[in-house]
């Protein structure tokens, strides 16, 4: 019934496309479905298959990166909970940093690729690790105290429990994680310096006025950025067995 709802969606959003697109609306502005997937069959894979796959892998290394050093902050706050404090206010400067005037700086230190990682995995970072955190201090405190009685002290109580306890929370901040960090590899090819990717594309398009290429490479990035959550929601479906066992 959920992927009913699912496509019951995405054709009403066609719908009103559609009517915006014959209406008129914004001036003219927005092409029909038909017009921009005529644009995207004429241009062909020479033209989306190498900026998409440059930018997934920006994408990628963005979001391997943003996740592992969330990750890593998250496990230190709950094995040494005084420095909860400074990674927290070091996650939320990660976030209301305005990453539109940090990343030409980026730009002009490293060059090349470098401000598309790692926009791509700042706007992954806080996600992460507040989800993370979350998911640690959501272990079975029963079974917190079994490992205890046993022993065991709390990096054991990490590797045994509450590991296995943050799953969900972390699969959860890594659906939205994905689709971010292919936003952040866009917005670093926005800042110039590469001369690849659907950032690149999407600027040349709008540079010569070409709306429905404009439109096609949005699209584009958005098919991305849900292959990005659909990879994710497939690992969380393969590791639901993991915690349903821990909760029994």
């Amino acid at each position: 019934m959920k992927y009913v709802g699912g496509a019951a969606g995405v054709l009403g959003m066609i719908a009103v496309w559609w009517l915006c697109a014959a209406l008129g609306v914004a001036g003219g502005t927005i092409p029909s479905p038909w017009t921009v997937v005529h644009t995207m069959y004429q241009d062909g894979w020479q033209l989306y298959g190498p900026n998409v796959g440059i930018t997934a892998q920006g994408a990628l290394r963005g979001f391997v990166w943003g996740n592992v050093a969330a990750v890593a902050l998250a496990v230190l706050v709950v094995l040494i909970p005084p420095i909860e404090p400074l990674a927290t206010q070091l996650a939320i400067l990660s976030y209301c940093t305005p990453l539109l005037a940090l990343g030409p700086i980026i730009l002009v230190v490293f060059g090349g690729r470098t401000p598309t990682v790692f926009l791509a995995a700042m706007y992954c970072f806080f996600t992460t690790m507040v989800g993370t955190v979350a998911g640690l201090r959501s272990a079975d405190r029963a079974a917190l105290d079994l490992v205890r009685a046993y022993g065991g002290g709390r990096f054991q109580q990490l590797l045994r429990v509450r590991i296995i306890a943050a799953l969900p929370n972390l699969f959860a901040a890594l659906k939205i994680a994905a689709p971010s960090a292919v936003l952040g590899a866009i917005i670093g090819e926005y800042l110039g310096g590469v001369d690849s990717g659907i950032g690149v594309a999407l600027t040349a398009a709008q540079t010569a006025y070409n709306v429905p290429r404009t439109w096609g490479m949005a699209l584009a990035a958005a098919a991305l950025a849900g292959l990005g959550y659909a990879i994710v929601a497939l690992g969380a479906r393969l590791a639901a067995p993991l915690t349903a066992g821990q909760a029994r």
